[in-house]
């Protein structure tokens, strides 16, 4: 039998020690960011159009104290009004300003009764900063307990997430893979960073048999801004057609200019769209739009924007080993 030497104990104690304080600094910054949010974040419950009750639920941020929350599209999918819960106990009616549903992003507006505390508005972050293994916390109301709270890390960023509206299809980019628990009614609350800052929106969770540990969250950034900047102020987003199916392609060392090594290629081309009335064909590689170089589907659909809707726009393609400039007129893409 062997017994450790003063050394050896004096050691271990001290990693022990080293491990306490690392778990006292972990609790901290999650206590931290619970409490800076609960405020912020709200149980929603949604009303169908015909005034039934109730038809979903989820969460949403508050984003601007004078009543704005944001949420996920598919939280409020059908639905006109519903009643928002707040973890100090206080409840108001809502009713949504806009929806996006190929971007997962909704915002509503809650009313404002006599006597009622004014809301706080959590701090948007960026999420283009996040890196992975970095501490992120989610608050939410999972399966309708309100003020719930997990935390984890960043486990992937640079996920896609395909979305849809009626025939319209869309891919958001970028999203935010955690390991952070999420469960139903999770759907459209926060994920924030160590300074309570939301970089992300949560939006999906992957269920038993597919992946367990495993959620998503539309990323808070430049490009997410002005689609809440849109639905706050039109209530839609307006979004320019092209009318390709498309997937990011690299190029061949001959079909490179100024250095771009992949394209978007266009795998289908719908016939009476903008692309197919002006010539575009099912394998033409995209290399620019409007002079604005296209590496990637989510660089492609980010030059979709309202302000081209109606534009006449040059797109350069890649066709049979020759570069070919096309004249296409934008639309609108219907919602």
């Amino acid at each position: 039998m062997s017994t450790a030497s003063p050394n050896g104990a004096s050691v271990l104690d001290a990693q022990r020690d080293e491990e306490r304080e690392a778990l006292d600094a972990y609790s901290t910054v999650v206590s931290e960011v619970a409490r800076r949010l609960a405020l912020s974040v709200a149980s929603l419950r949604v009303e169908g159009r015909d005034g039934r009750r109730p038809t979903g639920a989820g969460s949403a941020v508050v984003v601007a104290p004078d009543g704005l929350l944001l949420t996920s599209a598919h939280v409020v999918a059908g639905a006109a009004t519903g009643r928002a819960a707040f973890t100090d106990g206080s409840e108001r009616d809502f009713e949504v300003v806009g929806a996006d549903p190929l971007s997962d992003l909704a915002v509503v507006r809650v009313g404002a009764p006599a006597g009622a505390p004014v809301l706080v508005a959590a701090v948007l972050g960026d999420a283009d900063r996040l890196v992975v293994g970095q501490l992120v916390v989610a608050v939410g109301n999972p399966l309708g307990f309100a003020g719930s709270v997990s935390a984890g890390v960043v486990s992937g960023l640079g996920r896609s997430l395909p979305t849809r509206s009626g025939h319209a299809s869309r891919v958001v980019d970028n999203v935010i893979q955690t390991d952070a628990a999420l469960h139903p009614g999770n759907s459209g609350g926060a994920l924030a960073d160590s300074r309570a800052e939301v970089v992300g929106i949560n939006t999906a969770v992957v269920g038993p048999g597919i992946g367990q540990g495993l959620g998503l969250a539309v990323p808070i950034n430049g490009a997410s801004r002005q689609i809440i900047g849109a639905l706050i102020a039109e209530g839609r987003v307006r979004r320019a057609y092209l009318g390709i199916g498309g997937a990011g392609r690299p190029l061949p060392p001959n079909a490179r200019v100024d250095g771009q090594s992949s394209g978007v290629e266009a795998t289908s081309v719908v016939t009476d769209s903008p692309a197919g009335r002006a010539g575009l064909r099912p394998g033409d590689v995209v290399l620019s739009v409007d002079g604005e170089r296209v590496e990637s589907v989510g660089a492609l659909q980010g030059l979709m924007t309202g302000a081209r809707i109606g534009r006449t726009v040059a797109v350069t393609v890649w066709r049979e080993g020759r570069v070919v400039d096309l004249a296409v007129a934008l639309t609108e893409l219907a919602d």
